[in-house]
């Protein structure tokens, strides 16, 4: 089908520093803007993550907004979620993502129904992310999930979340080694805001595991942003002097890129990569990156 340059996998194997983004596919039918947003980040990230249904929002196919990205070059980094379909439908969108050209998959379980657009959907989650990951690896072997031969194997890159900020510790072990284990190849991390806690899971954690960890860096646009996500977002904590600047700068989105570069750079000293949420306000994207000394890539 259509390929990219080079593709996340590669970059992986490389040891090349990554960075990838996240874009929301289209709640509609018109996918125009979604490119153009897409076509900014060209040349500056090595993937770019489509969310499925993100928060139990309705949108597009993240399958179908991941054949779009790979039509225009941009290596996509599709993410697949168990909350909506039932182990058959999750295999059948894996093979024909597999055919469309697709192999970065990003497994989860998905965000609770009652969060999102549509409270009275009912949920499958016949499956959740380890199982998701064991199951991806059977297909990489030439199975389907009941040891019935595929007509030829898949050749799937797989990744996990990992939320290095969790309050228990041995959880936080527990369920990154349960995904180690399961055949994720690469993590990325809920939004990072405590870089010592993120320092603490790299050194008795992350390296350890041979696999690159992408930290979490989101774009705030000013004080209120900070406030509702601390308030609406479970277990995250963005901390007081970071909203006190927000709060006092002159122009707050400005500091909040500026802010969101230093975490970049101090992620940089930390991790093989980052993961960089920027709502709706991705445009902005190359120049955190400029700021944080990222240059576009070769």
């Amino acid at each position: 089908m259509f390929h990219s340059p080079q593709s996340f996998r590669q970059s992986v194997e490389k040891g090349d520093f990554l960075i990838t983004a996240e874009i929301t596919p289209p709640k509609g039918a018109n996918a125009q803007p979604f490119l153009e947003k897409a076509q900014l980040l060209k040349n500056r990230v090595h993937g770019i993550n489509l969310t499925d249904s993100n928060r139990a929002v309705m949108r597009m196919s993240p399958v179908c907004a991941s054949v779009l990205l790979l039509s225009i070059g941009i290596e996509p980094i599709c993410q697949l979620a168990c909350r909506d379909r039932n182990s058959i439908a999750l295999q059948g969108d894996l093979l024909g993502a597999h055919a469309l050209g697709i192999r970065s998959i990003l497994a989860l379980t998905g965000d609770p129904i009652g969060v999102g657009d549509h409270p009275k959907a009912r949920s499958v989650c016949e499956w959740e992310a380890v199982r998701l990951l064991k199951g991806i690896d059977k297909l990489n072997q030439g199975l389907d999930w009941t040891d019935h031969p595929l007509e030829g194997p898949t050749s799937f890159f797989a990744g996990a979340a990992v939320d290095p900020q969790l309050p228990s510790w041995s959880g936080l072990e527990g369920r990154f080694n349960r995904k180690l284990a399961a055949g994720a190849q690469f993590f990325q991390s809920q939004l990072i805001t405590d870089f010592d806690k993120l320092d603490k899971f790299m050194t008795k954690l992350g390296h350890a595991s041979g696999k690159p960890i992408l930290a979490g860096i989101f774009l705030l646009k000013s004080g209120k942003n900070a406030r509702f996500i601390n308030k609406f977002l479970p277990g995250v904590e963005i901390p007081a002097h970071i909203i006190d600047r927000l709060d006092k700068a002159e122009n707050p989105l400005e500091e909040g890129i500026k802010i969101c570069a230093e975490q970049v750079r101090d992620a940089r000293q930390l991790c093989q990569g980052v993961h960089l949420m920027a709502i709706r306000k991705e445009e902005l994207i190359p120049e955190i990156l400029d700021q944080a000394g990222i240059p576009a890539l070769k």
